[in-house]
Order: structure tokens, then C-alpha cells, then sequence
């Protein structure tokens, strides 16, 4: 069995990943990325809308800076995030944008001069200053009060991913592609690396390092229906919650995108709504300024998400064969604006749907998007519970969005968090020392090999994975999605009791070599029904509406008792519910907990007294 050893090793080759490597390899560390597709397939790169720093360029953007930047960050996390990490990101995102535009990707530039754009389907003008000409352009995205969404047209995290990943090849970071860790190498206090499986042969290798890094995004194929990747599975959190003392931070925090397209789910970009796109109903009217007369369909997503759904409740939805549905019009803003600006949106459209945006209007509805939980660290990118464990990117709960994300504030914090963290690795890897013991390392390769050959033999029983995931996924569908209450909840956590003991007796229908999709989804289903628990008993017991948790019977936002993050740790490996402990929200400050400026909701303030 290959053995591999590197200074600081990623598993993941998105954007987080890649950015952090880059920081590694230029301190002169070596750094290895695992991936399971090219790195260019990374999910990054379907990112479409752009990403948010407060450069103040544009005309719209006029009077911008970190402080609103930082201020909008924690409106829109509805003062659920760590206001220092939020203070972290927006001081530090122009400068990670100037720094990618010289490293080479193509943003959108000013043009001076008068043109038109449009807000809620109406035309205005603007005009650009002369002395702008050529700097970083931005554009209107939800929950923000200024234009500061930098873009690449709709192709911002492919650009952006394809620049990152010559950078890594410049600097010498190796990317391993499909590469699956299936065990992470720990003694209960430090991490020493990774148990890997090639996708290739099936075989099994040993990634050795000083540092490891969780960077393999978000976690929402646990959803049935979702804007992520099949790769966006959980895999690595996996990992982390095997341990039995890394955490996953605020997992009931799951973010709903208004705009998937129906049936497929796949995304159309904010930057369609930013761009003067509206929302109508079965009668092709506008709702969204009804329920939010400021912000319309740019408020946050997850008010939005709530509305259209409210909306559709109400009897005002499209019927389908594929159920209800809104829709979503770009007619107004012209073949040139959408066939350049937001080109990938014509295109999903035109090939998936058969619809062609320019003269019709998109059938779209709230589907899965964005996790804000995840691998729960400190302001370092450094993991609760081992030593030498770091995450970044949606894989983590650095916590800079709290309850809620804003639109472009996710694809900056890959390369920004990415940055910061790679920085503090590097520190990490010039004062380390690491002792290697063959007896720990044989243990988690016997571990790995275990598993795999029980799943094979069918040692523990023979349940099909397919049958389990989907039951996994209708519980999560139909008990933790954008609107929940006890009764739905407690029916949730109480299927996905059952469904865990059903995925700890899955055998395969297969023989389990070489390429084998379905010994690869068996030998993660386990950890990602522990996972989706942690994501509906954490729902269950946070009983308070924050952000994109929604309780229909605490419709209140609560921070008098709830001003806190979930940490949710799988202890023992025969737990049947994870066990929950809490921490402060943040430690500092800045901004107290008020209104949000959108999105209706009663407040129990913190200096409330209990009746």
C-alpha cells in the first residue's frame, strides 16, 4: 500500500482548498489537494453570481466600505454569526479581489458613462464617472445596501477556479483527483492525515501531513432535492464527526435558494434578481414588493425563500407535473444583457429546460443551497477537538454567516478564508514537529479495510444504500426544510433513527472493485445519517425562528435564551442522537442585535425577563 507524506495536505480542490495550498506552498511548505474530480469540476466552479467586496467603484456602489459591508454580514446572519470573523472577511475581501484580478481572473469592468439597469422590472439610469474606467465592477445582490458583487458575467467561480488552479501548478501544489478520504488518522487529540480511496482501482492509500485541512464544500446531496453537485455529499464532515470530538457547528442552519429551476434543481444566479430580474405568480404578477416593499426580491434569501413559499400556500403557485412552481422573468433586460452578462442562465435554461429566457419566462422554487454548518473552528480556520485539523469554505463553520448567507458573501469567503487560513497553517507548519506511529496509522488502514470487506460480504446485513439514502432524504425533505415545526421535526428525528439503524446493515448488491459508485456511497451513508440528525434534532430543540431556521410555532427570533451556535458531537459510535452543547454566538460585539431592515418577525430581546 502506497504511503504518502506532505507538509499540509486538503481534502478538497475547490476554491477554499486551492487558496489555502497557495498560502502553504508560497511559505515554502508542500501541500497536496485530494479531490474526487478534477479540480476544475470542483463545485466552485458552478458558481455563477460573484462574489462580495465593498471596492466602491461603481456608481452604485458610491460610499461602500468594510463597515457596511460588515454590517450588512451580520443583518443578513441575523446576528447569528462571530461578528470578529465577519469583521475578519469584510476588511480583508477587496484586498483578496485585487489580488485575484493580478493573478489573472477577467472581472467585469467599469464602463463610464450613462446606461440603464432595471430594479423590480423598471428602467433606470446611471452614469459611471470617467476616473472609474477600467477598475472592478460590481453588481446588486440580495440583503446588501450597496452594488458590490464583483463578477466575471455569470461564470465568476469558473473563472476564478481555472486562475486558482494555474496558481497552484505554478507554485508546485499537487492535486490527487479522484481520491476519496474514507478515515481520518487521529489518537483523540491530534490528526496526523488521511485513509484514501482510489476511485480509479479501489485501492487503498495513506496520506501522512503535519497539517489537514476539511475544504470539500457543503453537504446538501443529503437533501433530495438540491442545487449541489453529486460530489456536495458530506463525505469528509463524515470524517470529522466519526471522531467523536470534532464538532459541527449550527447544522440546523440550511440555506433554501429562491431560484432553483424546475424539475432539475439547478441554480439560476442571484445576479438575475440583481440585475432587475422579478419574481411573478400564476397570474404573472409581482408578490414580492407586497410582502417586502423595500427590498422586494432583493431581500435576503432566506426571507425570500419564505415569501414565495408562503405565496405558493396561498394558492397563487404554477401546477406542474413536477408540483408548484413560481416563476422568474428576465424578459425586460434584453438578448445583450443575457446573452453576456448572464449567459450561463441562457444556457441551463435553454439545454435543461428547453425554454429560452430572452421570450419566456423560468419555472423556478426554493430548493437547497448553501450549508451554514459545518466543521466548527476558531477565527484560525483551526478545528474544535484535534490538534492539526483546520476547515475552510462551506465545509466549515468559521461562522461569518451565522443563520443566514448573503448572496456572493460564500464564493469571496472561499478565497478569503481561504487566504487567512493558509496563512495561519503555514504558521502552524513552521512550529511543528510530528511524530508518525505505524501502530496508529495499521489500525485506521485495518479500520478502512474492515468496512469495506463487511460491506462487501454483507457481514452486517443486506440493506440496499439507494432504498436508505432516500429515506434519509424524505425525512430531511419533509421534516427540516424552509418552514418546520415540533410535530414534523419529531417525526423527522424519529425516522432517521430508524433510518440509521438501517444504514449500519447495508451490504452490497455489487462485487465492490474498482470504480464502484455504490461501495462509495455505502461506506459514507452512515456518517451522513448521523449528519442529517444533527441537522433535525438541532432544528428540534432550537426553538426560535433565526435566519433560514424557520419555527412556524416560535415564530419569534429569541435572544434572550437563543443567542447561540449549536456544537453537535456524535460521542459514541452507537448513539443513537447526537448530543448538543452551546456557545455564545460571538464574543465581540460591534453591532447589538436589532432589526434586520426586512423580513417580518417579533424579537424577545436579550434584556427580556422571563415570565
Amino acid at each position: 500500500m502506497q504511503t504518502i507524506y506532505t507538509d499540509f495536505l486538503v481534502v478538497g480542490a475547490g476554491l477554499a482548498g486551492e487558496r489555502a495550498a497557495v498560502e502553504a506552498a508560497e511559505a515554502g511548505f508542500s501541500a497536496i489537494c485530494l479531490s474526487l474530480v478534477p479540480a476544475r469540476r470542483s463545485h466552485s466552479s458552478a458558481a455563477q453570481g460573484g462574489m462580495q467586496a465593498s471596492l466602491g467603484n461603481s456608481v452604485m456602489g458610491e460610499g461602500d466600505g468594510p463597515d457596511v459591508h460588515f454590517a450588512d454580514t451580520v443583518k443578513g446572519s441575523d446576528w447569528g454569526c462571530d461578528q470578529e470573523v465577519a469583521r475578519l472577511f469584510a476588511d480583508t475581501a477587496p484586498i483578496e479581489m485585487r489580488r485575484l484580478a493580478h493573478w489573472g481572473v477577467p472581472w467585469n469592468r467599469v464602463v463610464p458613462g450613462k446606461s440603464i439597469y432595471y430594479k423590480g422590472g423598471k428602467q433606470f439610469e446611471k452614469v459611471e464617472a470617467q476616473e472609474k474606467e477600467g477598475l472592478i465592477m460590481a453588481r446588486s445582490f440580495g440583503g446588501t445596501a450597496k452594488w458590490r458583487t464583483c463578477y466575471t458575467s455569470d461564470g465568476t467561480g469558473h473563472a476564478v477556479m481555472c486562475t486558482m488552479d494555474n496558481r497552484c501548478a505554478e507554485k508546485g501544489v499537487e492535486v490527487h483527483d479522484k481520491t476519496e478520504a474514507i478515515g481520518l488518522i487521529q489518537d483523540g487529540e491530534t490528526c496526523y492525515g488521511v485513509v484514501a480511496r482510489c476511485l480509479r482501482t479501489g485501492e487503498l492509500r495513506v496520506y501522512l501531513s503535519k497539517a489537514t485541512m476539511i475544504a470539500s464544500g457543503g453537504f446538501g446531496r443529503i437533501y433530495p432535492n438540491t442545487t449541489n453537485a453529486v460530489i456536495c455529499d458530506g463525505g469528509a464532515h463524515t470524517l470529522c464527526i466519526g471522531t467523536g470530538v470534532v464538532p459541527m457547528g449550527n447544522m440546523e442552519a440550511v440555506q433554501f435558494h429562491p431560484t432553483g429551476i424546475v424539475p432539475t434543481d439547478i441554480l439560476v444566479t442571484e445576479g438575475c434578481r440583481g440585475d432587475g430580474g422579478t419574481l411573478l405568480d400564476v397570474d404573472e404578477k409581482r408578490f414580492m414588493d407586497i410582502y417586502e416593499p423595500e427590498k422586494a426580491e432583493l431581500a435576503s434569501r432566506d426571507v425570500v425563500s419564505r415569501w414565495m413559499t408562503h405565496h405558493m400556500r396561498e394558492g397563487h403557485g404554477v401546477k406542474s407535473p413536477y408540483g408548484e412552481h413560481l416563476w422568474l422573468d428576465i424578459r425586460h433586460l434584453g438578448e445583450e444583457h443575457i446573452t453576456g452578462k448572464l449567459r450561463e442562465v441562457y444556457e441551463i435554461c435553454t439545454s435543461f429546460l428547453g425554454v429560452d429566457p430572452i421570450h419566456q419566462l423560468i419555472p423556478v422554487r426554493p430548493t437547497q443551497h448553501y450549508s451554514m454548518g459545518g466543521v466548527r473552528t476558531n477565527k484560525d480556520g483551526a478545528a474544535y477537538g484535534l490538534k492539526g485539523l483546520f476547515a475552510a469554505g462551506e465545509a466549515a463553520c468559521w461562522d461569518m454567516h451565522g443563520f443566514n448567507r448573503l448572496g456572493g458573501n460564500s464564493l469571496a469567503e472561499t478565497v478569503v478564508a481561504g487566504g487567512i487560513i493558509g496563512r495561519k497553517v503555514a504558521e502552524y507548519l513552521a512550529g511543528c514537529e510530528t511524530e508518525f506511529k505505524t501502530a496508529l496509522i495499521n489500525d485506521e488502514v485495518r479500520k478502512q479495510q474492515t468496512r469495506i470487506d463487511d460491506l462487501i460480504s454483507g457481514a452486517n446485513g443486506s440493506e440496499n444504500v439507494y432504498k436508505v439514502r432516500a429515506a434519509m432524504q424524505d425525512a430531511l425533505h419533509k421534516g427540516a426544510n424552509i418552514f418546520r415545526t415540533q410535530d414534523g421535526l419529531e417525526k423527522c428525528v424519529a425516522s432517521l433513527q430508524e433510518t440509521l439503524i438501517r444504514a449500519k446493515k447495508v451490504g452490497l448488491r455489487s462485487n465492490g472493485k474498482g470504480v464502484n459508485p455504490e461501495l462509495a456511497a455505502a461506506l459514507k451513508l452512515e456518517g451522513q445519517v448521523r449528519m442529517a440528525l444533527m441537522v433535525a434534532y438541532g432544528a428540534l430543540m432550537r426553538t426560535e425562528s433565526r435566519g433560514s431556521h424557520n419555527r412556524e410555532d416560535f415564530p419569534a427570533r429569541n435572544d434572550r435564551d437563543w443567542l447561540t451556535r449549536t456544537l453537535a458531537y456524535w460521542k459514541k459510535p452507537d448513539d443513537t442522537l447526537p448530543t448538543l452543547e452551546y456557545e455564545p454566538a460571538t464574543s465581540v460585539v460591534e453591532i447589538p442585535p436589532g432589526d434586520r431592515g426586512y423580513g417580518k418577525s417579533e424579537i424577545i430581546s436579550a434584556d427580556d425577563k422571563k415570565e
